[in-house]
């Protein structure tokens, strides 16, 4: 039986941000980065969470990652809508300022919206709703990686796109409604940890690179690669599809980089939304509104007395 240890969150943040400040990252990037990465853990994404930290650590120190917030370029704003390059600089900072930028522009006409385009990878989506969240305000994150292919089309073998998640953070008069949905059956992740402890999926999510479905993750790690089924799966993946061309045209469309440019390293394309519920029906109204819903979710008849019923981000 491994024994749990237990960390202060001070000490490790403070660990963490030194291991990013020592393979030479500034300080104001490296408590971005840490502040994300560790809320992810907090929240329980543990394979998006510390289990990062080394990741992004070596990209940094063999040079394919940048880690200086002068590397996070604004192209273009109109107080509104503003664009940014990350020129492949750690994700969690780019889209940290994305959301603050778009948070701007919603206090002051009601909605922002930022994007960037080559991010080096951004961690947990939800990780960066709580501070909105917290503001009143309604945050959505949408993502892809034009670089990587996952999930096939639709009635399709080859993979086509990436799982591209959408996040969104909805105040309540309690805790937030904090969403992270990816637009495949399921992530990369799981799939890896199936592989790794040589177990299957419940369900065929897999499609094999012979057109064969599969719950088996041997079926995706082969060549020619396999693919993640859209979410939804066989039945209803078209539902999942068709959101996750949403996503695309939201996130590299918007960007002016995707695809269609071939590029050959890990680059996020990332958009964050802000809203602000005061300047349309009110603040009181529209927590009322989400309260009352998520309330209702959560007391819900139950079919059996261990059932739960379940509202993202809010226990039961």
């Amino acid at each position: 039986m491994t024994d749990a240890r237990r960390y202060a969150l001070a000490h490790l943040r403070r660990f963490v941000e030194q291991l990013f400040e020592k393979a030479g990252a500034d300080a104001e990037v490296a408590e971005s980065v840490t502040r994300v990465l560790l809320e992810g853990e907090l929240l329980g994404h543990r394979t998006h969470g510390l289990n990062l930290v080394s990741r992004y650590v070596a990209g940094v120190l063999d040079g394919q990652v940048k880690s200086r917030a002068q590397d996070l370029e604004q192209l273009s704003t109109t107080g509104v809508a503003t664009l940014f390059d990350g020129h492949y600089l750690l994700g969690p900072y780019c889209v940290e300022r994305a959301l603050a930028c778009a948070a701007q522009g919603a206090s002051a006409q009601g909605i922002g919206i930022a994007v960037v385009r080559r991010a080096s990878h951004i961690g947990c989506l939800a990780a960066y709703l709580k501070p909105y969240t917290d503001r009143g305000l309604v945050a959505v994150v949408y993502s892809s990686d034009p670089s990587v292919r996952l999930v096939c089309a639709q009635g399709g073998i080859d993979p086509i796109y990436t799982p591209n998640p959408i996040a969104a953070g909805i105040p309540t008069p309690g805790e937030p409604i904090l969403l992270d949905v990816s637009m495949s059956s399921v992530t990369l992740g799981l799939l890896g940890q199936c592989r790794d402890a040589g177990t299957t999926l419940a369900h065929d999510v897999l499609m094999s690179n012979t057109g064969e479905p599969s719950n088996d993750p041997r079926d995706f790690f082969t060549t020619p690669q396999g693919s993640l089924l859209p979410l939804g799966g066989q039945a209803f993946g078209h539902k999942g599809f068709a959101l996750a061309l949403m996503v695309e045209a939201l996130t590299s469309g918007l960007a002016g980089h995707g695809r269609k440019d071939a590029p050959q390293q890990w680059g996020a394309s990332a958009t964050a939304v802000v809203i602000d519920p005061r300047l349309f029906g009110g603040l009181e109204a529209f927590t009322g509104e989400t309260g009352f819903v998520a309330d209702w979710c959560l007391a819900a008849a139950r079919p059996t007395r261990n059932a739960r019923c379940a509202c993202p981000g809010r226990r039961a």
